[in-house]
């Protein structure tokens, strides 16, 4: 979390935000957050997410962009987690921080279950993973949202300057990769059966299962981009670590293509671009960990002491400078195989 919003943040936010939607300090936990303080509470006896980010990540705008689409998708039937209204029915809550700046107030639905880690991955859950996806991408083909200034930003524009500043006096040579990668996704087309508003986030960490459902949540870095792109994230991150990435996807992606067939239709010729998005994400996410880190440069992994981002940085810098794959994989053998 960017050190100016966590310097602003106090006590005194805190409760005037338990305020605005009505909750008591008996029903209120500390949750998990990462760029946004998060809290579980109870509301009407069911469990609820308090989420508090700052203006200087979001206008509230964007913030009420995230959440009209969050209950577009619900209303059109995708298991997400819905927004809910403040004690006096308000999507969003401005809290002024003294500082020139906003405290932005959002509450969530929790989902349903627990994360795919701690169930387990079956077949029939990653049908229903695509199916999601799928039904996600059919629904937001006729979306809109009420306000011009609602409107979500594109990627890779909004990401940037944010990955500029990451790399920028650190791996020149990095950056000019990502803006190569960039240059090749673009050439897709941007039609309303490839392009839309998408979660681009949508991992397992953003998601709980429950039987055979699975409920997603954390649409904060929703933007428009192409919708294979939302399926390349999936992936990633279903592989990322893992021992034999390409013996993961090969009893993943079938199934999950399935699914996400059901509800929408894929054009295989945009599956040789999920290369791309996925090299843009390792990109992304080696930036970040040397940011987060202050590594002198990506090759220090050994100073990483947390396990899951040390042995991702391993060799990652030679792997990005040498253009290689993320994965070895033939997607389109796969579609061509269902």
């Amino acid at each position: 979390m960017d050190k100016a919003i966590r310097d602003r943040y106090s006590d005194a936010i805190l409760h005037e935000a338990m305020a605005r939607y009505a909750i008591t300090a008996d029903r209120l936990e500390p949750g998990d957050g990462f760029e946004s303080f998060i809290y579980r509470f109870q509301r009407n006896g069911a469990p609820a997410i308090l989420r508090i980010t700052h203006s200087l990540r979001r206008s509230p705008e964007l913030i009420r962009g995230e959440v009209d689409w969050i209950n577009y998708l619900a209303a059109g039937g995708a298991t997400v987690a819905g927004a809910l209204l403040s004690a006096r029915g308000e999507l969003v809550e401005g809290i002024d921080d003294g500082q020139g700046g906003y405290f932005l107030v959002t509450a969530f639905a929790f989902a349903p279950g627990r994360p795919p880690g701690e169930v387990g991955w079956t077949p029939a859950r990653y049908e229903r993973y695509g199916r999601l996806i799928g039904l996600m991408h059919a629904l937001t083909k006729d979306y809109a949202p009420p306000a011009p200034a609602w409107r979500r930003p594109s990627w890779p524009a909004v990401f940037a300057d944010e990955l500029r500043g990451l790399l920028s006096g650190r791996d020149e040579i990095i950056h000019s990769r990502y803006q190569e990668l960039t240059r090749h996704i673009e050439r897709l087309p941007r039609d309303r059966d490839s392009y839309g508003l998408i979660h681009f986030d949508a991992h397992g960490g953003n998601l709980h299962v429950d039987g055979d459902t699975i409920t997603l949540f954390d649409f904060d870095d929703c933007v428009y981009n192409w919708f294979i792109g939302d399926i390349a994230m999936v992936i990633f991150y279903m592989i990322t670590n893992a021992d034999d990435p390409p013996g993961v996807l090969a009893d993943f992606l079938p199934h999950f293509l399935r699914g996400y067939r059901a509800e929408n239709r894929l054009d295989p010729r945009h599956l040789p671009a999920i290369h791309h998005f996925l090299s843009t994400r390792e990109i992304d996410l080696y930036a970040v960990i040397q940011r987060s880190y202050d590594l002198p440069d990506g090759d220090a992994a050994e100073a990483i002491p947390h396990p899951w981002p040390r042995r991702f940085m391993i060799g990652r810098r030679a792997r990005i400078l040498a253009g290689a794959p993320y994965v070895d994989f033939d997607f389109t053998r796969v579609a061509s195989e269902m």
